[in-house]
């Protein structure tokens, strides 16, 4: 069996013979893709870039310019204003928008469950969820991590009335945690736990969320309806291309690092940033017999009962109305 790499070779060397052959063409102009995340760059990305290095998206006549972010409302609102073609984000995020009338869909998501996980000190460990019981734990407005404590108790059959939810600002989180102002603090494991780790020289007690029931959507890429009406074969070229660049990162997670250090020069360590790539990688859920990025539709169910346990959404909207896998070629 061909490996990974003894393929791409192939694939190269037979694109540099069409092209020889093609020398004296007309050259076929690439479609410009856009790609706006929702954050500023971390591992989490980093698979992204190491396709770009590699060529996978170039080898589809694409032009892909991948960009920073501000947070998922600005990315999406960029989307809708035709500034961007994908906007990679949160899941979640963007089912909540759709069903407040967004014209947007999924249509790759690659963490069916983000990779949350509450942190803990050692001399008050939180491991399982009836040790929240008593416990106070830090939460900002929107926050994933603890946005829907509330059903993670009801599943999980503990008191949340016991547990003490303390608002206060996003960035003050880890600091007041590491402070002992507060007991819990949540995290994700493909970007802040290993740059936590890192800087104290020591692992924290963790309460997984999704070992325990809570599975909210994580990272996916969200196209407008009328882009994937319109751009289709581009977009389809991009995801599967994407899905490439997962198959060469997880293959040889130590020259993705080296890629993501080469665009990321004001980041973490090389073991850190190795860390978030391999913590991504674990975390991309492939549904059998399909692509990486394959939606469920209960998946989208689920997530819209969690949205339903917080906030009067009103009447749902139809599950087809949130997604689509028209671009994930079998």
């Amino acid at each position: 069996m061909h490996s990974l790499k003894t393929k791409r070779l192939v694939t190269l060397f037979s694109t540099a013979a069409v092209a020889a052959l093609l020398a004296g063409a007309p050259a076929i102009a690439a479609d410009d893709i856009n790609v706006r995340f929702s954050w500023k760059l971390k591992g989490e990305y980093g698979f992204f870039y190491h396709g770009q290095e590699e060529g996978v998206y170039e080898e589809r006549d694409l032009n892909v310019t991948f960009g920073e972010g501000a947070g998922a409302q600005a990315a999406l609102g960029a989307l809708l204003q035709g500034q961007e073609d994908v906007v990679v984000l949160p899941g979640i995020f963007a089912i909540s928008a759709i069903q407040q009338g967004m014209p947007v869909k999924l249509v790759a998501l690659y963490q069916p469950a983000a990779p949350i996980v509450l942190i803990s000190h050692e001399d008050n460990p939180v491991t399982v969820p009836a040790d929240l019981e008593g416990k106070s734990v830090a939460h900002a407005v929107g926050e994933t991590g603890t946005s829907y404590l509330d059903a993670f108790c009801l599943m999980n059959d503990i008191d949340c009335g016991s547990v003490n939810k303390v608002q206060m600002d996003a960035g003050s989180r880890v600091p007041q945690f590491m402070q002992r102002q507060v007991d819990v603090v949540s995290v994700y494991q493909t970007n802040d736990l290993p740059v936590l780790v890192d800087r104290v020289g020591y692992d924290f007690p963790t309460l997984d969320l999704a070992e325990y029931g809570l599975s909210v959507p994580g990272l996916a890429a969200v196209v407008s309806d009328e882009a994937l009406e319109n751009n289709a074969d581009a977009l389809r070229r991009f995801i599967e291309a994407t899905n490439e660049a997962i198959e060469l990162t997880n293959a040889d997670p130590d020259a993705a690092t080296q890629t993501l250090m080469s665009v990321w020069s004001g980041g973490p360590s090389e073991s850190v940033q190795r860390e978030q790539i391999v913590a991504t990688s674990d975390s991309i859920v492939q549904v059998e017999g399909h692509p990486f990025g394959w939606i469920e539709e209960s998946a989208i169910a689920d997530a819209l009962a969690l949205i339903s346990s917080t906030d009067n959404v009103g009447e749902l909207k139809p599950l087809d109305t949130f997604y689509s896998n028209a671009l994930l070629t079998e």
